[in-house]
């Protein structure tokens, strides 16, 4: 019985880890490569220039606040570089997403969880997409796939948070 809880346990310490690493530390680095013109669901964090998200956390400079991120209120091409940090697993339709990124942004990085962060990928309350990826910074739009069981999982209970 001992065993069974030593190994749950490790489990969850390696899991918890992994996410740690992947999304305060790895993301903590991309986000300070440059000052991000556009930072696009922004959460809590300021990337220097505008940031953006479909609801105000508090304390964001240059905040703005944007009903849908498949279609920003922004000119084609008004910023240099766009950052979108955690958001692509979240949406209906990732594909649109870029589109739209790239219309309003010169240069796109997307920072998605990678493959081998297990707690992330497989989080089927919040996560829509599965990225086919072992990295976390990419300037082009990874390969994905659906997350199996997640959007029957939303439809009864709802999506956690949604982009």
């Amino acid at each position: 019985m001992w065993e069974v809880i030593i190994v749950v346990l490790l489990v969850v310490i390696l899991l918890y880890g992994l996410h740690w690493l992947s999304y305060s530390f790895v993301k903590g680095r991309i986000m300070g490569e440059r000052v991000w013109d556009l930072n696009i669901c922004c959460g809590r964090t300021d990337g220097g220039g505008v940031n953006v998200d479909i609801v105000e956390f508090g304390g964001i400079k240059n905040f703005r606040e944007v009903v849908d991120v498949c279609a920003l209120p922004f000119g084609g091409g008004e910023f240099e570089w766009v950052l979108s940090s955690h958001t692509v697993e979240h949406l209906d339709d990732p594909v649109v997403f870029d589109k739209e990124l790239r219309r309003v942004g010169r240069h796109v990085v997307y920072i998605v969880p990678p493959l081998w962060d297990v707690g992330a990928v497989l989080n089927v309350l919040e996560h829509r997409w599965v990225f086919l990826t072992f990295r976390k910074r990419h300037e082009r739009l990874p390969r994905h796939v659906r997350l199996p069981g997640a959007r029957t999982i939303q439809r009864f209970i709802g999506q956690k948070i949604k982009a």
